[in-house]
């Protein structure tokens, strides 16, 4: 939207009609949409191009809608092996962490096949679980404690259901799993290191006496770490535990101080859960100067761009010059917030 479009959306006392902002910026999109359609017909594209296009628009249609309803809900996406059986411990602590977290408040957000995302939703309640399911030729079918359940999204894309995955969730788990699992995981990581969504407690839970994680930590650390395929701060993004108690505190500390993020006009806006004195924030400033282009960070109200949020309108911001590189590092500002 430009400049002069955003000063017609002022009311008569200056301030931003938000719900007239918010309005011309949804009728914006639908046209793009309908101009994007009409450009595939004078492209000529192909009927699969077309159908590709059209069938992703459906999922992701009712995906929205159904999702929609849980927007204010916290929702952690859970993942791992759909061969786990029943009585392994990966299987209880699954269960148990699913039961956990719905008696906090938590949505569990699994792909509804057997083992591990089973386990989960067992312990989370038909009313707390969410399902994104994945038409395959074979092992995919989603469980019995979700069949049935409105809440539960069938898709025939991977694409498509990765989106849903990421998109709203506040928190991922992984359990050990094959390579959906680790397809999944290397996914989310992948977004939040390069910024293509905003930060996230990712968490790696092993049995009390399992190695996978941690065989799988050592390989990163070494093959990706000590040839600098990726910074040392990227592996501050996620925690490897063998403690389900751990593995809920990094979720729960994560958002004591920090709610959530966004980027304004090249900013990035923090939405906090309490309020920081100008000596706070003069100390992160010097702490976190190098992941800063410019300026200090400061306390910010609202903003306009910010009325497609209206749950977050009240809570406290501060405003940064992000370098939009330095994640890991970014990560690692979130946990020092916590900690104040």
């Amino acid at each position: 939207m430009t400049g002069s479009e955003e000063e017609v959306l002022l009311t008569s006392t200056g301030a931003p009609d938000v719900a007239a902002f918010e309005q011309q910026g949804r009728q914006a999109l639908l046209e793009l949409i309908r101009e994007t359609a009409d450009k595939l017909e004078r492209d000529q594209a192909s009927r699969g191009d077309l159908k590709i296009v059209a069938r992703a628009m459906r999922e992701l249609r009712y995906a929205f809608k159904v999702f929609g309803e849980y927007r204010t809900t916290p929702i952690v996406s859970l993942f791992g092996s759909a061969r786990t059986p029943d009585g392994h411990p990966e299987f209880e602590a699954a269960e148990e962490f699913g039961r956990r977290m719905a008696a906090d408040g938590w949505m569990v957000l699994t792909g509804a096949g057997p083992g591990v995302m089973e386990a989960a939703h067992r312990g989370a309640g038909r009313e707390k679980s969410l399902g994104v399911n994945i038409l395959l030729p074979f092992e995919q079918s989603a469980h019995p404690s979700i069949e049935g359940d409105p809440k539960l999204v069938t898709f025939r894309y991977f694409f498509t259901r990765k989106l849903m995955f990421v998109k709203d969730v506040r928190a991922f788990v992984a359990f050990p799993g094959g390579f959906g699992t680790l397809d999944e995981l290397f996914e989310v990581l992948t977004l939040v290191q390069t910024g293509k969504r905003d930060l996230l407690p990712i968490v790696l839970i092993d049995e009390p006496k399992g190695t996978y994680w941690s065989d799988w930590l050592k390989f990163v650390s070494h093959q990706l770490g000590d040839r600098r395929f990726i910074s040392v701060e990227d592996l501050s993004l996620f925690r490897v535990t063998n403690s389900l108690e751990e593995a809920i505190d990094e979720i729960q500390t994560f958002y004591r101080v920090y709610h959530s993020s966004r980027f304004v006009r090249g900013r990035l806006v923090m939405r906090l859960k309490k309020s920081l004195s100008p000596e706070t924030l003069k100390k992160l400033s010097s702490d976190f100067r190098e992941i800063l282009t410019g300026g200090e960070i400061e306390a910010v109200g609202p903003h306009a761009y910010e009325a497609d949020e209206p749950e977050v309108w009240d809570l406290p911001r501060i405003q940064m010059s992000f370098n939009r590189r330095d994640m890991g590092r970014l990560r690692q500002f979130v946990d020092a917030l916590n900690r104040l």
